[in-house]
């Protein structure tokens, strides 16, 4: 049975789900993120905020959390033409795959993730993707998480279980999962400092949280929440 986790945690709603679940799940979580030059920088801020949150929110898995680890990643910033990465206007390219697509991203930051928790002692890898509510990344279906499980566990002679708690649901049932999993305080605090919007706007709230309202980022924030609180008894 395992018992120890690295959650790919960007401080957003859904890695903070993640999070969430792994707490619950595990007795010892590490959490790792990545600064790869993202217009959206100010989610590495938010995160440590959110983690803070959570030791002092939910102390039946403060003593869970363990450390936490950031990697710079320049280079990936250096070598991806996106929106993400460029002042540039999001739009969908001509592969039917929106500009805001960073390609190898998740391979990489899986594969970083691989070594760290080798190095740790960590047995579950938990990552965000999900391929029922996302915009077409390949990079986050489930046939590429089950290769990417296969491909570290041989490479590094270590069987890593890759974890998608969000693989099959979508965003209003993310809500409903991080309720679930931690009430209305877990839901409040996603909305007042997790960060999603690719633009990194902390200057407008609203009933889902911070953001611009009009990215790609933001809009499925907002649908998801509207499903969830139409679905949320009164």
């Amino acid at each position: 049975m395992h018992k120890t986790a690295l959650v790919l945690f960007s401080g957003g709603q859904d890695s903070t789900t993640c999070l969430a679940h792994a707490l619950k799940a595990y007795e010892r979580v590490e959490t790792i993120a990545f600064d790869y030059r993202q217009r959206h920088h100010i989610e590495l801020e938010s995160r440590i905020k959110v983690l803070s949150e959570i030791r002092r929110q939910f102390p039946q898995w403060a003593g869970k959390l363990g450390e936490d680890h950031l990697l710079d990643l320049e280079v990936l910033g250096h070598v991806s033409e996106t929106s993400l990465t460029r002042e540039t206007a999001f739009k969908m390219e001509v592969s039917g795959l929106p500009n805001t697509f960073v390609p190898g991203r998740n391979l990489l930051f899986l594969t970083l993730a691989a070594a760290v928790a080798y190095r740790r002692g960590l047995e579950v890898i938990v990552t965000g993707v999900c391929e029922t509510d996302f915009s077409g990344y390949p990079d986050c279906r489930d046939d590429t998480m089950k290769a990417m499980q296969l491909a570290l566990s041989l490479g590094m002679d270590k069987r890593f279980l890759i974890e998608t708690p969000l693989m099959w649901i979508d965003k209003a049932e993310t809500w409903r999962l991080a309720e679930s999993l931690g009430g209305s305080a877990l839901v409040d605090l996603i909305i007042e400092h997790t960060h999603t919007c690719y633009l990194g706007d902390r200057a407008h709230r609203h009933a889902w949280g911070y953001g611009c309202g009009s990215c790609p980022a933001c809009e499925l924030r907002a649908r998801g929440w509207e499903r969830y609180k139409a679905e949320v008894p009164n």
